[in-house]
């Protein structure tokens, strides 16, 4: 066959190739989004949120942290979003994802190799019937070789194995983006609720700070009625018994408040210790200041909807991308039942000599069309097949777990806020209540009128219903936490950072800056 007819027939080949791309296929499933029937509002919401009331709520959802009105909290939540490590590596697996997707849509292109080489090759001689090589008498064996060339292949995406491949990867990056999301708002409910704490705990101190001037009034007055005869040592005891137990419950109160402020400062990426003179409150200060407002003001209750939780939360946004992911997978494991078609193609000139290298004669090339299709693999492909079905059917499933969990969080921060908000009304009436019996009893006893049992039991109880009205509120401002992260609000006005990796690819090598695309 002349070169001529060689051309003419690689030229048709490369036809036929374009042929088959352009009548192409997508094989698999195409994904559908699984539509599960939703509630038109939430069982527990106090009244049914109307277009108005979301459409109010909007803008304050974004940025919810501020509706606490305490700047302190504010800008933690800021510096978090910037400083948290949690979030920078989230945005590195984005990355990682990105590069995924860009080395698999590659097979959608040729595949091009360069080489190039020379030396001495030595043949035996040591055989019976060696054959002699022109030019290359028996006595001298070796021959000097220089070679250079290209292999390049492309495979023509047919029945859309790579469509799906890169289908599944476009939709793990959303995934991953989601994921993302998600650990922002657990990030966001961590800074707020441990700030809650510690500035509830706060207030726990200066409760017990207050209740340790009035034990030590409490011995004071007792030991005043001993001297006058009114009083005994048994009361002296009690009273100083009382005073040391108020002292004693400072210490772990302490130790709470800097275990906080050491777990704040982590999740805005600085050293535990960092934050300490920014939310520490002295002793001293606590002593003056017994208020609730050390803890922020529970916001406005929210208005939402079903929908839009589905449409907002990030877990549920990301079980939709894992069920879309995986049913693109369907697909990849469909296309290996089918035909594969691709174009080998090769070029490798060989000769002895440089001025040869160039010569017709050196020359040596191929270009085919190759087609290969599955015939007996014992079931492994439809085997794939059945675990990628099962797999997406799982997904689909997650997905709808995850719809089910989320209702389910924000019913239980709606019955949450309700009923804590109750409890606080009535617990704070049974502490003003006994802070009023505990004055009444001390004036009693300073006028001897009462022992100091009396004393003891009424203190003992305003003690407790103050701490009890101060679990009440810290549970009611968490609550309003639980429910914004419920409804997946925060995350929309914080976009994904441009990072990038610490070093280049393509300032390693001055070929990954020409050709890597």
């Amino acid at each position: 066959m002349t070169m001529r007819a060689r051309h003419r027939k690689g030229f048709a080949s490369l036809i036929l190739a374009s042929a088959l791309g352009l009548t192409a296929c997508t094989v698999g499933p195409d994904y559908k989004p699984d539509k599960m029937e939703l509630p038109d509002r939430f069982t527990e919401a106090p009244h049914q949120a109307t277009p108005a009331d979301i459409a109010a709520n909007e803008a304050a959802l974004r940025n919810w942290w501020a509706a606490f009105g305490d700047p302190t909290l504010t800008d933690l939540v800021q510096r978090a979003i910037t400083g948290n490590y949690d979030l920078k590596i989230a945005d590195q697996r984005i990355i990682a994802e990105r590069a995924l997707r860009q080395r698999v849509a590659s097979s959608w292109y040729p595949q091009l190799d360069i080489n190039a080489g020379g030396g001495t090759n030595r043949y035996s001689i040591a055989i019976g019937n060696w054959p002699l090589r022109p030019g290359n008498p028996a006595n001298h064996p070796q021959a000097s070789v220089l070679t250079y060339g290209a292999t390049a292949s492309w495979e023509i995406d047919v029945f859309g194995r790579i469509r799906r491949e890169v289908e599944a990867s476009d939709r793990a990056i959303d995934a991953s983006i989601e994921a993302r999301r998600a650990t922002l708002m657990v990030l966001l409910s961590s800074v707020a609720r441990n700030y809650i704490f510690l500035r509830g705990t706060q207030l726990k101190l200066s409760i017990v700070m207050a209740n340790v001037v009035r034990a030590e009034d409490a011995l004071r007055v007792t030991q005043q009625l001993y001297h006058e005869g009114v009083s005994n040592t048994l009361q002296i005891a009690q009273a100083q018994s009382e005073r040391d137990r108020e002292r004693a419950e400072l210490e772990p109160l302490q130790l709470k408040c800097e275990k906080l402020i050491h777990a704040i400062s982590v999740l805005l990426g600085e050293m535990p210790g960092e934050l300490r003179a920014r939310l520490d409150i002295p002793m001293e200060t606590l002593h003056r200041r017994q208020s609730w407002y050390l803890l922020p003001r529970v916001p406005t209750l929210p208005a939402t909807l079903p929908s839009i939780v589905v449409a907002n939360r990030p877990d549920i946004r990301q079980a939709e991308r894992e069920y879309a992911e995986a049913t693109a997978e369907i697909g990849v494991a469909v296309a290996q039942l089918y035909p594969q078609f691709s174009i080998p193609l090769t070029f490798n000139p060989s000769a002895s000599a440089m001025y040869q290298a160039f010569q017709i004669n050196a020359m040596s090339w191929s270009a085919l069309l190759m087609a290969s299709l599955p015939v007996m693999h014992g079931g492994r492909l439809t085997a794939q097949i059945a675990a990628a079905r099962a797999r997406a059917e799982a997904s689909r499933q997650a997905y709808r777990k995850s719809v089910l969990t989320g209702f389910q969080e924000v019913e239980d921060a709606f019955s949450s806020w309700t009923h804590d908000a109750q409890w606080v009304t009535k617990l704070h009436r049974a502490a003003r209540e006994s802070a009023i019996a505990s004055d009444r009893a001390r004036r009693l006893h300073a006028a001897g009128l009462i022992d100091f049992l009396n004393v003891l039991a009424t203190q003992q109880a305003m003690l407790d219903a103050q701490n009890r009205e101060a679990d009440a509120r810290i549970a009611n401002v968490l609550d309003a936490v639980d429910l914004y992260v419920a409804i997946g609000a925060g995350w929309q006005d914080n976009a994904l950072r441009n990072t990038q990796l610490p070093v280049s690819v393509t300032k390693q090598n001055a070929l990954s800056r020409a050709f890597s695309r």
